[in-house]
Parts: C-alpha cells; sequence; structure tokens
C-alpha cells in the first residue's frame, strides 16, 4: 500500500467518524425537548490494520450519558407528577453546539488532508509521465 494510499485510508476514516459524531448530536440536539431523552455520546477508538500498518479512527460504542435529567415544573403536562414535575432531558445545548462545531472543524480538517494527498498523488502521476 503506497503512502499516497495510506494516507486516503486514515483521512477517510477521520472524516467517517465525525460523520457519526454528528449524526448523535443533531440527535441530541433534536431531542433536547423530549422528556426522559438522555444525550448519546459517542467515543474515538484507534485501530491498526495489521497488514497495512495503518492506524485509523473508528467510532466506538454509543454510550448514554447518565447524568440527572432536568425537573421540569409543569402542572399541565400530561407526565407531570402529582408536584407538577417532569423529567426532562439532559441534553445542554451549548455543549451540543460547541461538539457539532468541534466535529464540523474536524471532518473540514480531515477532508482538506484528503484533497491535498489527492492533489499530490495526481502531480505525482504528472511528473512521471514526463
Amino acid at each position: 500500500m503506497s503512502e499516497f494510499s495510506k494516507a486516503l485510508s486514515v483521512t477517510a476514516s477521520g472524516m467517517k467518524a465525525q460523520a457519526a459524531r454528528l449524526r448523535h448530536v443533531s440527535e441530541n440536539i433534536s431531542n433536547a425537548d423530549t422528556p426522559g431523552y438522555r444525550r448519546k455520546t459517542v467515543p474515538f477508538e484507534a485501530i491498526r490494520d495489521l497488514n497495512t500498518d495503518v492506524e485509523s479512527v473508528r467510532t466506538g460504542r454509543v454510550t448514554l450519558d447518565r447524568s440527572d435529567l432536568e425537573k421540569v415544573y409543569d402542572p399541565s403536562h400530561p407526565l407531570a407528577d402529582e408536584s407538577g414535575h417532569y423529567q426532562g432531558s439532559n441534553v445542554d445545548l451549548m455543549i451540543e453546539i460547541a461538539d457539532a462545531r468541534e466535529a464540523q472543524r474536524s471532518y473540514e480538517a480531515n477532508l482538506k488532508m484528503f484533497d491535498q494527498t489527492r492533489q499530490m498523488s495526481a502531480s505525482l502521476m504528472d511528473l512521471l509521465k514526463r
């Protein structure tokens, strides 16, 4: 496997992992007002392909945030208990927006590296044709 192929493989795995992270962040944002919803997090794991000796990244198992759910006071809500409270979600929109921005920037950085590698490979092919 050429160094260009290895670089493309690594950056592609990074883009795939960040895309998965962004999917979970957007799911968290869309369920921020859903009663009882727990925030989902996805860790990254480094993996090494023993055949090519390339280390890349992938997403691990999705986990639920076990922090306390927000207690919301709304006696008219159908899920409210006798005290007028129900359990909201534990999604903090500021954290989700920051995570989304970080995932977007990491994806863009991987995309730029992917494009640079592709351009370098094309330039090398042009040089070899001469």
